[in-house]
């Protein structure tokens, strides 16, 4: 679904990705939204959502050699984003059932790409 529309990237590191194939494999299989599968699942989602506030605000300061306040202030601000994220994140997980684990697994797989050859 996503191959048809426009869409923004942003880069996670190899162990990363392998990782989060690895856990949505392990989760699907399980198929179960249990306490242990909802630990591994926010654990995985935490770890995408710090990656992509890290690359989609930090990595531009960084580019344009931003100061150290300036970075200090962007990384207050984030971190008050991941925190407001994380009880969301965490209140959605706990009330997860069978299918709807099926379909956060779904979307995690989507949203992952290998790089491209080059």
């Amino acid at each position: 679904m996503l191959k048809q529309h426009s869409h923004i990237v942003a880069p996670i590191p190899d162990e990363l990705r392998t990782r989060a194939l690895y856990t949505v494999g392990e989760l699907r299989e399980r198929g179960k939204a249990d306490r242990e599968a909802t630990d591994k699942l926010y654990d995985l989602i935490i770890e995408m959502t710090e990656q992509g506030l890290d690359f989609f605000f930090l990595e531009p300061l960084r580019r344009l050699k931003a100061s150290s306040m300036m970075m200090g202030m962007a990384k207050v601000g984030i971190s008050s984003m991941l925190k407001g994220s994380k009880m969301v994140i965490h209140k959605v997980l706990k009330k997860l059932d069978d299918r709807s684990l099926a379909a956060i697994l779904d979307f995690i797989e989507e949203i992952i790409h290998e790089p491209e050859a080059g």
